[in-house]
């Protein structure tokens, strides 16, 4: 009988769970971070510089930035 070598996983199944949880708290950061453009090039808008674009959005990508690195530095269960 060969015994093959067991491939584990770096981090457990909770720690996956966390980080894609950060990740996804990112992407929404990303997402609230987007539009308040204006479509003509030669008109100025304002809505570049409400409180989604300029306070909330940076403040979710931290969060998500901070969970993700709490996923990683978590470390696994003793037995």
């Amino acid at each position: 009988m060969e015994n093959k070598p067991q491939h584990e996983f770096l981090f457990e199944k909770v720690n996956y769970k966390i980080l894609l949880i950060g990740l996804a708290v990112i992407t929404l950061g990303f997402i609230l971070m987007s539009g308040g453009g204006s479509d003509d090039p030669a008109v100025f808008s304002e809505d570049i510089f409400n409180f989604r674009r300029i306070r909330l959005a940076p403040t979710t990508v931290l969060i998500g930035f901070g969970i993700t690195i709490y996923a990683i530095l978590k470390s696994p269960k003793k037995n």
